[in-house]
């Protein structure tokens, strides 16, 4: 087996009772800015924060979290690769592993693949594309396509958003969004 692609440690995910507390005080302590917010197919609802234009999300906000300690704190620890190809050569290797609730999933702006590891915490290995789309937003991935396979369905699907757009001209709205301390346009 070839070795695996680096990846990189890129964000955490985090079950919470108040999500709008919770987003006042990533935005008032650390200076992240909602990037998007909407209905987690999961249940609930989910927010999207970053500091970083070039990053759609550094930290995720997930609401849900039980009082009496039945959902783990950790909503998911997400590692990037560089490519598409790279998710692709993980999938590979994770396939014979039979990893436990193996979920491939095309958000629009990333390629990822959901797992857990054996104490139930869930693991995200993704890829960032080339455009933008609101979130939430997911579909299944069929990591057997090709990747130019891959790019091409995503693209049709992204394109048919009314939210999409170049990730270029996404991450420049966000640099002037943190520029203006958090301020939405």
């Amino acid at each position: 087996m070839p070795p695996l692609p680096n990846a990189q440690l890129a964000h955490f995910g985090f079950h919470v009772r108040d999500l709008d507390a919770m987003i006042a005080f990533y935005e008032k302590a650390l200076g992240l800015v909602v990037t998007d917010v909407g209905d987690y197919y999961m249940g609930g609802r989910i927010a999207f924060l970053s500091r970083d234009p070039a990053e759609h999300h550094q930290i995720v906000l997930a609401s849900g979290r039980a009082d009496d300690g039945s959902m783990k704190l950790i909503n998911q620890i997400s590692f990037k690769v560089a490519s598409l190809e790279d998710l692709k050569a993980y999938y590979d290797w994770l396939v014979p592993l039979r990893v436990d609730d193996m979920k491939p999933r095309n958000h629009g702006n990333a390629w990822s693949i959901y797992f857990r590891d054996p104490e139930g915490n869930r693991i995200e290995i993704y890829t960032p594309t080339p455009w933008y789309v609101g979130q939430p937003f997911g579909d299944a991935l069929d990591l057997t396509l090709t990747a130019d396979d891959i790019r091409a369905l995503t693209d049709a699907r992204v394109k048919a958003d009314a939210s999409a757009m170049p990730i270029a001209q996404w991450s420049a709205q966000l640099q002037a969004r943190i520029a203006r301390g958090g301020a939405a346009p």
